[in-house]
């Protein structure tokens, strides 16, 4: 017996509703899936972005870490008053120190030395971070192939207060090793004589030496009064070197170190004023030079570039600090950081 026509229709809308729960039973599983989904996103992103905040976190620590200073000093600079603050540190803040004695103090490596010297400082990852100090002129790392250059700083002095420092030096040497005999001890002419009989330690191309450090491993920068070494010494120092200050002005040289490179210099500033070590290394019985000795030289080409240098780094120097630090009562102060971002998009 064939079923009726209302039976059809029941059996039809049984047959609906079947579909309709099943579809209803379907959607909600799919929504639940979409939402277990969209939670496993959400707690993918979390968990990328905290890993990404890690490896940040870990990368500037890690970029830390991995700092190079190379501080090429001039001689007769208070070079060792500076190094000394940076031994005295190197325990407390955790960094290496590295003195690179050239033989015979020669300021000029080697081709072959200039490739071990750039590969130990790169690769040499047991003493990062360094700081590395001795007499040499600079070297351009990038020549190398090198990526991630050292951070080269220096001090310089006077040209003319220099070599007078450096004549008696060499006669009667200092109160950091008094009782090293020195190359020309025994020597009792003083600058000023020296000068007025035309001697060779104290002829105008023996002030030839800030330059050709500061110029680097070129055969020009040696030549005596060469104007190429004198513009590329001023392009190195500008654009090579992250802070070049004076010996007149060591103290504020030193606060700007600990503002700007506070892994390797905290403490410096406080230490430079109260340490036994920040003003270490004085000339023994050095003369000033009288007014007709330092005309005198004042009157050659070479001082004249030399001097040249000098104003150049001077005005850089205090161009930098003007822009870091405040004078308050008496007392110089690091400014605050004074930028920061705004306008970030896209917003979260």
């Amino acid at each position: 017996m064939w079923p009726s026509h209302e039976q059809n229709l029941q059996n039809k809308t049984c047959v609906l509703n079947f579909f309709k729960t099943l579809l209803s039973v379907d959607h909600q599983i799919t929504s639940r899936a979409i939402a277990r989904h969209e939670v496993r996103e959400i707690e993918q992103r979390h968990t990328q972005d905290g890993l990404r905040e890690r490896e940040a976190a870990a990368a500037l620590t890690n970029s830390e870490d991995d700092l190079v200073i190379i501080y090429n000093r001039v001689p007769k600079t208070a070079s060792t008053s500076f190094t000394n603050i940076a031994y005295d540190l190197c325990g407390k803040n955790h960094y290496h120190v590295l003195h690179i004695n050239t033989t015979k103090n020669n300021p000029v490596m080697s081709i072959q030395d200039q490739v071990r010297f750039v590969k130990n400082v790169t690769e040499w990852r047991e003493m990062k971070p360094a700081f590395y100090h001795g007499h040499v002129s600079f070297l351009d790392f990038t020549k190398f192939g090198v990526k991630r250059k050292p951070i080269y700083i220096n001090l310089i002095r006077d040209p003319i207060e220099r070599l007078v420092s450096y004549y008696y030096f060499l006669r009667f040497g200092d109160d950091y090793r008094p009782g090293l005999r020195r190359r020309k001890q025994g020597d009792k002419k003083t600058f000023d004589e020296c000068v007025s009989a035309g001697g060779s330690d104290c002829a105008p191309e023996k002030l030839w030496l800030q330059i050709p450090f500061f110029c680097g491993h070129y055969s020009e920068c040696w030549n005596v009064g060469s104007q190429w070494a004198l513009e590329q010494a001023k392009y190195n120092l500008v654009n090579e070197y992250m802070l070049v200050g004076v010996t007149e002005e060591l103290e504020d040289f030193v606060m700007m170190l600990e503002a700007a490179l506070p892994r390797f210099f905290r403490g410096a500033t406080e230490l430079y004023k109260t340490g036994k070590k920040s003003h270490l290394r004085r000339t023994s019985e050095k003369k000033p030079p009288t007014k007709e000795s330092i005309a005198k030289l004042q009157q050659s080409a070479i001082w004249k570039m030399e001097n040249d240098f000098y104003e150049f780094a001077l005005e850089q120097f205090q161009f930098v600090r003007a822009h870091a630090v405040r004078e308050k009562d008496g007392e110089l102060y690091m400014l605050a950081q004074n930028f920061f971002y705004e306008k970030i998009y896209p917003k979260n």
